[in-house]
Parts: C-alpha cells; sequence; structure tokens
C-alpha cells in the first residue's frame, strides 16, 4: 500500500502588533522641581538655624527648627514616591 503524503502545515506567525506608545513624562513633571524643592528648603532651614545660632528661622520654635527642617526632608522623600 502507497504511503500518504504528509501535508505540512504553514508556520504560525502571529498577525502584526499595533506600536503603543509609552508616555514616560505625563503630567508629573511637578515631582521632580518640587521633591528638589523641599529637600533644600529642609537643609537651608537646618543650616540658618545653625548658623544664626538659633535667632532664625523662627526664634519661638527654638530647637523644634530642626524638627521643622527635617519635615521639610522627609516631604520631599514623600513627594518621591510619586516620581515616575
Amino acid at each position: 500500500m502507497p504511503k500518504s503524503r504528509i501535508r505540512k502545515k504553514d508556520d504560525y506567525t502571529p498577525p502584526p502588533a499595533k506600536q503603543q506608545s509609552i508616555d514616560l513624562g505625563g503630567g508629573r513633571r511637578w515631582v521632580a522641581p518640587l521633591m528638589l524643592a523641599m529637600f533644600l528648603i529642609g537643609l537651608a532651614w537646618i543650616v540658618v538655624f545653625y548658623v544664626t545660632t538659633g535667632q532664625l528661622p523662627i526664634e519661638f520654635l527654638g530647637n523644634w527648627n530642626i524638627v521643622v527642617g527635617f519635615g521639610f526632608i522627609a516631604a520631599g522623600f514623600v513627594v518621591s514616591t510619586q516620581w515616575k
């Protein structure tokens, strides 16, 4: 009995994919400048407090000025979580 021919199946080729554009800057351009500003404000607050021996930025707060400066720096880290 003759052997039948084996039909070769066409190789699968997926349909062409649609190009998707990725917008890396979309809507979050404010994050980096705000983050850096918070870092610099906090650093400047602490430096001014030490240089003026507690007379500035707010004399009434006393050593709590250090906490305020670190609060600005912490806020900068919180804002940095929004950066993409």
